[in-house]
């Protein structure tokens, strides 16, 4: 079914600004946005439901659109929107004119479906910056691991600017969240060593065996992992430094112990 908005006072245009910027109303309705033909197709991959597209003919092209319009449902609604109201829903100016609302999938532990039967798994804890979520499912999704676990979450993974700082990999693997105690529970209930991020009573993360099923655990740079981690993990592990800091960004971390993790296991 298509329709056509002109009008940037139109309550359909104001419902999309709402979804998009609080978390509050997503959480209510079970909806949010997803910018950009890349995202919208990754989300599709994705097996999300996509329940509205509102499209602008003058950004995106014909090709696109009906490339776009074979992938889905019958019942998603296409709208078209002027150029005018399509640069008030749009954040950024190259996302090909579409923006569209999907459906949100449960994020719970036990939701999460791992068909690997030899996982590789990266949980953060507590991470705040959707810079930095993005750039972890960024990582996350180039090791290809199993799984992306995030431990007392402070962002909703279904915020716009998640979505774009992920280029929209928050769509290309297996996410969940819970609290500490719970992912530190599914992990060794599922028999999963998981290997902490920690200075204290570590080894040189080179060191370690991840051919097993194993998870990378890393937290926020400002506050480091909470104490239980270092008590609970299988072993706490370091990147040695040579710098004049002991730190390096959260996701630059998870990426250097992943790969190697990787390279153990022959990829």
């Amino acid at each position: 079914m298509h329709k056509h908005i002109s009008s940037v006072q139109n309550s359909q245009i104001k419902y999309v600004i709402k979804l998009s910027s609080t978390a509050r109303e997503r959480k209510k309705t079970g909806l949010f946005i997803i910018e950009g033909l890349r995202e919208i197709t990754l989300a599709l991959t994705g097996n999300y439901e996509i329940e509205t597209l509102f499209y602008c003919s003058e950004i995106l092209n014909i090709e696109d659109r009906e490339s776009l319009s074979e992938k889905l449902s019958a019942t998603t609604q296409w709208i078209e929107v002027t150029s005018e109201v399509y640069g008030k829903i749009a954040y950024r100016a190259t996302t090909e004119g579409i923006v569209a609302i999907a459906k949100t999938k449960e994020l719970s532990l036990n939701a999460l479906k791992i068909s690997a039967k030899n996982p590789l798994i990266l949980v953060a804890e507590a991470p705040e910056k959707p810079g930095n979520i993005g750039a972890l499912l960024r990582t996350a999704d180039a090791a290809n691991v199993d799984a992306f676990i995030i431990a007392n979450p402070k962002t909703d993974v279904f915020n716009a600017n998640i979505i774009r700082s992920s280029v929209g990999c928050v769509f290309t693997i297996p996410i969940a969240t819970g609290t500490t105690e719970e992912v530190i529970a599914f992990l060794k209930e599922n028999n999963i060593a998981f290997y902490s991020a920690i200075l204290q009573e570590s080894v040189s993360y080179h060191t370690c065996d991840y051919t097993p099923p194993s998870a990378i655990v890393v937290g926020t740079e400002a506050t480091g992992l909470s104490d239980i981690w270092r008590k609970e993990s299988t072993k706490n592990i370091s990147i040695p430094m040579q710098g004049a800091i002991d730190s390096m960004n959260v996701s630059v971390a998870a990426g250097i112990v992943i790969f190697e993790a990787k390279r153990q296991r022959g990829f």
